[in-house]
């Protein structure tokens, strides 16, 4: 199935997409939920960010790749980060590029979103608590990443966690096609099988650290090619089975 949230009068709403219209649901897709009204057309809404995340758990150098075009060595165990949830936005929305930074990166990355309440899963029971995948753009100041040697900032402006367009439940993310368009030509071009951390095994590496909730969202980790945006491009993940994130870039604060 494919769900979604999207702006109805004023109010963010969730749905379930089929073929070209949205049946809306409530309360959420993350429990019991009952369709609430007739289907709208998709072409008549605003897409939002598809799910709206307590945390956002992110993985670093989950592709060899792309740790070997970083210059790092291979990590034993996932390299983890946050992004907060303020930075998230939908598919058509604007990535806003700060003004103190001088160079924003892109990164495609698959997005897990959990379903229920993951606390010491067992990496062979992990799927079973996953909600489904998204699209994902791990969006960095890759300056000031250099400059702090830690990634909070770098990884933590508003607008900087495009989510999107909407998440699919049914499918396999151990081969999933991977790419990254920045204004039509291709940038990134990668495959899940390729992850040195599989998604169960990053689900129960997780929740041994922290307890993930129904909403949360995994950022994978990127493949290799990330490189620089500037204001005015557009850029858009895509990842076969799921869709296109596409977002543009303008001038912050």
């Amino acid at each position: 199935m494919i769900f979604l949230r999207f702006e109805s009068h004023g109010e963010a709403q969730y749905g379930v997409i089929d073929r070209h219209d949205i049946t809306p649901i409530s309360p959420h897709p993350f429990g019991p939920y009952e369709e609430t009204d007739d289907p709208i057309p998709l072409a008549e809404v605003r897409l939002l960010a598809p799910v709206a995340p307590g945390k956002i758990v992110a993985v670093g150098m989950n592709y060899k790749a792309h740790v070997k075009e970083m210059g790092r060595e291979i990590p034993e165990e996932p390299v983890l980060f946050m992004k907060p949830p303020s930075g998230v936005i939908g598919s058509q929305d604007a990535i806003l590029y700060p003004k103190m930074s001088t160079h924003v990166d892109y990164e495609a990355e698959l997005a897990v979103v959990i379903k229920k309440k993951a606390k010491d899963v067992a990496e062979k029971d992990a799927l079973d608590f996953v909600f489904g995948y998204t699209c994902f753009n791990d969006v960095t100041a890759r300056d000031l990443q250099k400059k702090d040697n830690q990634w909070t900032r770098a990884k933590g402006f508003d607008t900087f966690a495009p989510i999107g367009p909407w998440i699919v439940t049914d499918l396999d993310p151990g081969h999933l096609p991977i790419e990254c368009h920045l204004n039509g030509a291709v940038k990134q071009k990668g495959n899940t099988r390729d992850m040195i951390f599989s998604v169960p095994y990053l689900v129960s590496f997780i929740s041994r650290v922290m307890t993930l909730e129904p909403g949360d969202v995994i950022a994978t980790g990127t493949p290799p090619g990330i490189g620089p945006m500037q204001t005015g491009d557009r850029v858009d993940v895509s990842i076969e089975g799921i869709g296109v994130l596409r977002n543009t870039v303008e001038a912050g604060t």
